[in-house]
């Protein structure tokens, strides 16, 4: 089973961020939110393709056993 098939816990945080008001926040505050937001997007996709080469060469390996 995928950790992508399994139900997301409740306290989730990326739920918790997503349901988080900006009303508050000026708009210096949400450029800055966007900056780390950006920022973590980039390191979250850069493992997601690490860890997908390591997939692929581990499936190689085994399809030439």
């Amino acid at each position: 089973m995928d950790d992508d098939d399994l139900p997301r816990r409740r306290d989730d945080i990326l739920a918790a961020l997503t349901k988080q008001s900006l009303d508050p926040l000026s708009v210096e505050e949400l450029g800055e939110r966007i900056a780390v937001l950006e920022g973590e997007i980039a390191r979250t996709k850069a493992h997601r393709d690490a860890a997908g080469g390591v997939k692929a060469s581990a499936e190689a390996l085994f399809r030439k056993a």
